[in-house]
């Protein structure tokens, strides 16, 4: 009962928020001492820690599968994905819908990169994230750069300072 009140109260949330550019915010992000301490699934099963993102700059996008922004910013994290794969890491989190919503989503997304399923909203609270589609943007000491709802272009010249 108690899971189910809390993705009642994140959706709600998250709904009132809407799937626009203005509502997306990350109030409550953590310090950078504790940015990468978070764990999750993979949209595979697969468990996955914030650990592994030690040393790369990294942009986490959180989406949800009928949010018409997140499909159309596919395009744009895959670009990112293919262009920067080696220096830069990318993972998707998705929530707000059922697994196999959030997995059809993920596999129409044209590049490969790391796809989380977080039913219950823990990464998107642990980065403060309120609306879909928002993106959080980390330098190499997980230090937050960006985050919030940004273009195509504005993530691209983000993470192309980072990677110099």
């Amino acid at each position: 009962m108690k899971r189910f009140v809390s993705i009642v109260l994140l959706l709600g949330g998250l709904l009132v928020a809407g799937c626009s550019a203005e509502a997306s915010e990350t109030a409550g992000a953590p310090s950078s001492a504790t940015t990468l301490d978070f764990s999750g699934t993979t949209i595979e099963g697969a468990a996955f820690e914030g650990a592994s993102l030690e040393g790369k700059p990294t942009v986490l996008w959180f989406w949800a599968p009928w949010c018409a922004t997140c499909r159309a910013q596919a395009a744009g994290v895959s670009e990112i994905a293919t262009t920067y794969g080696s220096d830069v890491n990318v993972v998707g989190v998705g929530s707000l819908d059922e697994r196999p919503a959030i997995e059809e989503f993920a596999a129409a997304v044209p590049a490969d990169f790391t796809q989380l399923h977080d039913p219950d909203g823990d990464v998107w609270r642990h980065f403060g994230i309120t609306a879909q589609s928002t993106y959080v943007v980390l330098d190499a000491d997980h230090q937050i750069v960006d985050s919030g709802s940004l273009s195509d272009e504005e993530l691209a010249s983000t993470v192309a300072d980072l990677v110099g």
